[in-house]
């Protein structure tokens, strides 16, 4: 499986961005997907999930309310809206699986949110 995310850019703090991710196979259908992020200097951490029905999510609290998982069944797609982007939110986002054995992890997609 490949993995291909895009959408990052940089922002000014108080923007928004649209991530999306790409898999070259339907996977979303049957795995609980996430968008993860990676700061400078930090692990990487997951933000947001979203179940194979796509009927439940979750998010991490540093991102709730800000950050909204999304899912297209029709193109799919899995995507991360990001409103009121702050510093602190810059990294390199991945989407993969959300738990359990990974795929292997795409390139990951830049945001930078300056202040």
């Amino acid at each position: 499986v490949q993995l291909v995310e895009s959408g990052g850019g940089l922002v000014q703090a108080g923007g928004s961005l649209r991530l999306s991710c790409a898999a070259s196979l339907s996977i979303f259908s049957i795995n609980t997907m996430g968008w993860f992020r990676q700061a400078p200097g930090h692990q990487r951490e997951l933000v947001a999930a979203i179940t194979s029905g796509g009927g439940n999510t979750n998010y991490a609290d540093s991102v709730k309310g800000r950050f909204t998982i999304s899912r297209d069944k029709t193109k799919n797609m899995i995507y991360l809206q990001m409103s009121s982007l702050n510093p602190e939110d810059t990294g390199l986002y991945y989407c993969n699986k959300a738990y359990g054995d990974r795929y292997n992890w795409g390139q990951g997609t830049q945001v930078a949110v300056s202040s």
